[in-house]
């Protein structure tokens, strides 16, 4: 584990592989941290790949510098966030690969930034929120899949989620990955990443923002503005979607006008937990995206 300073945070990161290798930049999601590239690593290793592994915002080590910055969760911050840790450690492109808010924050970061991106790995398809669409109903069988975000829209839920941290996060991943064996041992690994000072507040704000009923930090507000237009991801993507997700009914099968460069979309039956589930396919998809950004077949 190392450590390095970004304009907003002291971010704490896995640097593994030679530092002449390919760059890849893993980012995890709510509610997981860094573990969740365990088995996928071994894998881009051995392709020469270089991995950093960065604790997101309100997670493990990882600290806001000051106490004045707002502890937002928005995509715009958390797509910043991956564009910093990059000029921090002197590395002008990388390929971005997630899930969850990690495949949320690589989308973004890719669509914004595109100079910056060799390719992208994302679950699940074009993963950027559209927080008007999410102010209007979904269909009442996601909507009950949804209910931890709803809960989080309350004082209530802030105190649920700060109070019973390990069972609340528990829970999303046994309704997430209904038939993952390996969870409880990946989860127990996992957990004392949520004990951050800051991460209830990141994770509230982050639920309210998408949803509509929280405003998000202004200094991030001209890039949440290009990201409500719905711009186009131009660097070599595959998007890849898990069949026994219950937070991702019918996949991304209608996303693919979204991405403008070579696109290529897998399914794999897995649930929501993609590369703690199914590795050797996200470890692959990551090494393919290479191959297609050096221009090789």
């Amino acid at each position: 584990m190392q450590s390095i300073h970004t304009k907003l945070l002291e971010v704490h990161y896995l640097d593994l592989g030679p530092q002449d290798g390919w760059p890849v930049i893993l980012s995890h999601g709510f509610p997981y941290d860094i573990h969740a590239y365990d088995k996928v690593s071994p894998l881009l290793l051995n392709s020469g790949a270089r991995l950093i592994i960065p604790y997101t915002r309100g997670y493990g080590a990882t600290r806001f510098l000051s106490p004045k910055t707002m502890r937002s969760g928005q995509q715009a911050a958390l797509a910043t966030d991956i564009i910093h840790l990059m000029d921090a450690l002197g590395i002008s492109k990388a390929l971005l690969a997630g899930f969850d808010w990690g495949g949320l924050a690589s989308c973004a970061a890719a669509a914004l930034f595109p100079d910056r991106v060799a390719g992208l790995v994302s679950y699940a398809g074009y993963d950027v929120a559209n927080v008007e669409e999410h102010k209007r109903a979904a269909a009442p069988s996601l909507e009950r899949v949804m209910w931890y975000q709803h809960l989080f829209q309350s004082e209530r839920g802030r105190e649920c989620l700060r109070e019973n941290r390990r069972e609340l996060c528990k829970l999303l991943w046994e309704e997430w990955s209904p038939y993952w064996e390996g969870a409880e041992a990946a989860f127990e690994r996992s957990a004392p990443a949520f004990d951050n000072e800051d991460f209830v507040d990141v994770v509230i704000h982050c639920y309210r923002f998408h949803l509509g009923s929280e405003e998000g930090d202004p200094g991030s507000e001209h890039l949440e503005k290009k990201l409500a237009e719905k711009p186009r991801i131009s660097v070599p993507t595959i998007t890849l979607d898990g069949t026994e997700d219950p937070l991702k009914p019918g996949g991304s099968s209608s996303h693919a006008s979204f991405f403008t460069g070579r696109h290529e979309r897998r399914e794999v039956r897995c649930g929501h937990a993609f590369p703690l589930e199914a590795p050797e396919e996200f470890a692959a998809a990551i090494i393919e995206v290479h191959k297609w950004s050096e221009g090789d077949e």
